[in-house]
């Protein structure tokens, strides 16, 4: 190893871990962020996951930390369980030749096992907000010694309703401590968050060397919500994939096109936030090797992959942020070799599609959907080209035989020849080509009137117009639904408040809420349709500070 780690002045514990690591230098975020920890400064990394920001943020905690504490020293905040188990092992490793105790606090696992643990002494906690703030509220974790907090993937956390949370936890905290957030984006609430909870913060930003990969062709295809799998599949059949990163919304999302994909013949996996540190490591190295040719990801569990030889890289729904975008299609068209980037979008998504090409001062070309007479061209094609393949290897002595035993039977070559090629294609019937719906374009809403969250109607026979107020119990927006909350402006709530106790408590990404509507009363709020049965499980018990309230569908009254 070379002394790149060295002139940090590590302790020689942790330099000795870096070298177990096969380390050899430190990556730009490193560079940037470790000094300035080691020094004592809040810090602001932006960069990707994959970029080695654990290690940077891990070992200034590790170098700093005072061996008779008895009591968690230093925190890091995470959005998903995956993520914390992540880090906490990663941070454990670096401190493995150090006298030090880490701890991963998240939901769905044991209480116990981590109260425990939190009563034979801590050194490191790594949690996710919700389950924090619940230890915190018992009276189980105490926080007052704590010098360092990370907050690391805070665009994700923001994404996810945890603000709130977080701002909880931090009150817990001392006002003195040292404070570090990473972002893969710096959107204007983290920057917000941070001038309120930082000292001077020194910023590092890792910029990716180009916005995107040049030999990334990028692509959209104008498609209805409901014919995106029928889309997907006709893709399938005609692109020349070699292997493919599809990104959907919601982990429920993964799991559904998973079962689509495989039920039509595409044998396809998912990546998400539901798969064990064990689980997923078996199926990227099934991808790796090739013996899956398909992931189904979200951005979270996608997070930190990093895999050569992408051929395909399938937005099966838009991000809501232009730099995620970025993100996504950078796992294609790695190390020269050229890659195919396809978008899926809505009619009502235009104007998404002009930022994305804003943004990455690149064209995307609108394409056209290939129709049945091109699938059942391209089957043949190859059907022929397999034939042909065959015809010029000398491999089909049993074959022939057959052949030639048949036709001595009488029957016609021609008919036996085609008789063949139908078995050939038997296959083809588990693929059925799908059906595809005339496009239609995004419903205007009405046009509001000085109350945005009421449509008004002129009452009928009424000679002066006069208006009546008419409740909206029904989406604008497709493939949403309209929920009702019996809570509103009288119990003082805020769309935020609504989005974090939404995403928190449904365990559904943040971002995909849409309109709220709050008064005085009662809140209307839009959730996608293929999220509605986990919002309205029976299980779920609502809560906005201390406040209980029940979520119903909005057209039931």
């Amino acid at each position: 190893m070379t002394d790149q780690f060295e002139h940090f002045s590590l302790r020689p514990e942790l330099v000795q871990a870096v070298v177990a690591l096969g380390y050899t230098e430190p990556t730009p975020i490193q560079e940037g962020i470790i000094p300035l920890m080691l020094q004592g400064y809040d810090a602001t990394g932006q960069a990707q996951t994959g970029t080695g920001k654990t290690a940077a943020f891990a070992l200034p905690i590790l170098n700093n930390l005072d061996p008779n504490g008895h009591l968690p020293q230093a925190l890091v905040l995470a959005p998903t369980r995956e993520l914390a188990l992540q880090v906490s092992e990663m941070t454990a490793t670096l401190g493995q030749f150090c006298d030090v105790n880490v701890l991963a606090i998240y939901g769905g696992s044991s209480y116990s096992h981590q109260l425990s643990e939190l009563r034979r002494g801590v050194d490191i906690v790594v949690g996710t907000p919700g389950r924090l703030l619940d230890l915190i509220n018992r009276g189980k974790l105490d926080l007052s010694q704590v010098r360092t907090v990370v907050l690391d993937e805070a665009d994700e956390m923001l994404s996810m309703g945890f603000i709130e949370d977080i701002e909880a936890i931090l009150t817990q905290t001392p006002a003195e401590r040292q404070t570090a957030l990473f972002s893969a984006t710096l959107p204007a609430p983290i920057r917000r968050l941070a001038e309120k909870y930082m000292h001077d913060p020194k910023t590092v930003s890792i910029q990716n060397e180009q916005v995107t990969v040049a030999t990334t062709e990028q692509r959209y295809y104008l498609v209805n919500e409901k014919d995106k799998l029928a889309a997907l599949t006709r893709l399938f059949e005609v692109e020349p994939i070699s292997s493919a990163l599809i990104f959907a919304r919601t982990k429920i999302r993964t799991g559904d096109l998973v079962n689509e994909l495989n039920m039509r013949g595409f044998p396809a996996e998912a990546l998400n936030g539901d798969l064990s540190q064990d689980a997923r490591e078996r199926t990227l190295s099934r991808f790796r090797a090739g013996q899956v040719k398909v992931l189904v990801a979200t951005d979270v569990a996608a997070r930190g992959l990093d895999i050569e030889g992408i051929s395909h890289v399938f937005n099966y729904d838009l991000p809501d942020d232009t730099e995620v975008y970025v993100h996504r299609i950078g796992r294609t068209g790695r190390a020269g070799k050229a890659g195919i980037a396809i978008s899926l979008a809505r009619p009502g998504e235009r104007r998404a599609l002009r930022e994305i090409e804003h943004f990455t001062r690149q064209p995307m070309t609108e394409h056209t959907i290939p129709s049945v007479e091109d699938i059942q061209s391209k089957r043949q094609d190859e059907l022929i080209e397999k034939v042909n393949v065959w015809l010029r290897r000398p491999r089909c002595k049993e074959e022939r035989a057959i052949v030639e035993l048949m036709v001595a039977s009488g029957i016609d070559p021609m008919e036996l020849a085609a008789a063949a090629l139908k078995v050939a294609r038997s296959g083809e019937k588990t693929r059925p080509i799908a059906e595809m719906s005339p496009l239609v374009e995004k419903e205007k809403r009405p046009e509001r009137k000085p109350r945005a969250d009421f449509d008004r109607e002129p009452v009928k026979g009424s000679r002066d117009r006069r208006f009546t107020v008419r409740d909206d119990k029904h989406s604008h927006e497709m493939g949403m639904v309209r929920l009702k909350m019996n809570i509103g402006k009288a119990q003082g709530i805020r769309p935020a408040d609504v989005v974090g106790a939404i995403a928190f408590h449904a365990d559904i990404p943040g971002s995909s809420i849409g309109k709220i509507f709050i008064r005085d009363n009662k809140t209307m709020v839009d959730v996608p349709e293929d999220l509605v049965s986990k919002v309205l499980s029976g299980d779920k018990k609502y809560k906005i500070r201390q406040t209980g309230f029940n979520v119903e569908l909005a057209d039931r009254d």
